[in-house]
């Protein structure tokens, strides 16, 4: 239901985007840059930055990344980061929702994504 707008490069530190829509990003979110979205953000590359999905209240928002490191991850209300150890032993993709009130963040397949249309 939401516009999508596709970023073609890497977010520097400093640079935002702020969107009433999707954000999918074919590059990385270094630490010090910031996506706020209204609904999905995507990112195809790593996210060490700030993400927000779901701003204004999309609980039902989430957010994709190939390399999981954000120095700050919103989903709607809900506030979670990464562990202080930088390291979440993940090896491929995954996938961050809201579950029971929380933020959890799960690796992704095909089937992640369709839970949310059920």
């Amino acid at each position: 239901d939401h516009q999508t707008i596709l970023v073609q490069r890497t977010l520097r530190s400093g640079q935002s985007i702020f969107y009433a829509g999707n954000v999918i990003v074919l590059g990385d979110v270094n630490p010090g840059a910031e996506i706020v979205a209204t609904g999905d953000v995507i990112v195809i590359g790593k996210l060490k930055g700030t993400v927000h999905a779901g701003a204004g209240g999309n609980e039902g928002a989430m957010v994709v990344a190939f390399r999981f490191e954000p120095t700050q991850l919103r989903i709607a209300n809900v506030i979670g980061r990464a562990p202080d150890d930088g390291a979440n032993g993940a090896s491929g993709p995954e996938i961050a929702r809201i579950k029971d009130g929380e933020i959890v963040i799960d690796p992704y397949t095909g089937a992640s994504c369709l839970e949310r249309v059920r």
